[in-house]
């Protein structure tokens, strides 16, 4: 019997913030498929799950500094959670662009892209929602590092054909930046998956 407790509910905590990026792809997706005059409800939807993540981070912050012993070594459960809240940034970051700009139809590379960042987020929650009793959770691990490989496989790919297809300089340059933002998203997920594994193989 512990005399001190330890707090666990971080991990409900990463749960709930990986469970919102799922959702924040599906919209994303949903963006990029639709016709542009119908994208604001996403963007909206992205926005408000964005929202919610922060103060789900800003949860978790607080009960460092009120917590006494806590499941996980504190620079790990500082880091999950700020990584966690920069994928959703970055999701925001890019339908926010995609509203900015007035995009057209897109081209077919950003829809790739965008399906792995979907996936991305469904492996990126088993992951985190595995960690509190550790099983398996090396392999979505290991998933994750593979689908950002993938992601940056059709990123260089997606970006010589933009550049070698697209004559108006302004839509290329608008193209671009989603695409970067895309492919930054995958690299931030890389960076959840990379914290996850440090931890796994630390309280093996």
């Amino acid at each position: 019997m512990r005399l001190l407790p330890r707090e666990e509910e971080f991990f409900d905590l990463f749960v709930a913030v990986a469970e919102r990026n799922t959702v924040a792809a599906q919209h994303l997706r949903e963006l990029f498929d639709t016709s542009p005059e119908r994208r604001v409800v996403h963007v909206e939807a992205i926005k408000r799950l964005e929202h919610e993540a922060d103060q789900v981070t800003h949860e978790v912050v607080n009960r460092l500094d009120r917590t006494f012993i806590t499941p996980l070594d504190r620079e790990d459960i500082h880091q999950l959670a700020s990584d966690l809240d920069d994928v959703m940034d970055a999701m925001d970051g890019t339908a926010r662009r995609a509203q900015i700009f007035r995009l057209g139809v897109p081209p077919q590379g950003v829809r790739r892209l965008v399906e792995v960042v979907q996936r991305m987020m469904a492996v990126l929650y088993e992951a985190v929602s595995r960690l509190k009793k550790g099983d398996d959770v090396m392999r979505y691990c290991v998933e994750a590092k593979q689908l950002e490989e993938e992601g940056d496989s059709i990123y260089h790919e997606a970006l010589g054909q933009l550049f070698e297809k697209e004559r108006d300089a302004i839509e290329l340059i608008k193209w671009k930046e989603i695409y970067d933002d895309l492919e930054g998203t995958l690299d931030q997920a890389e960076d959840v998956a990379n914290v996850v594994e440090s931890i796994t193989i630390k309280h093996a």
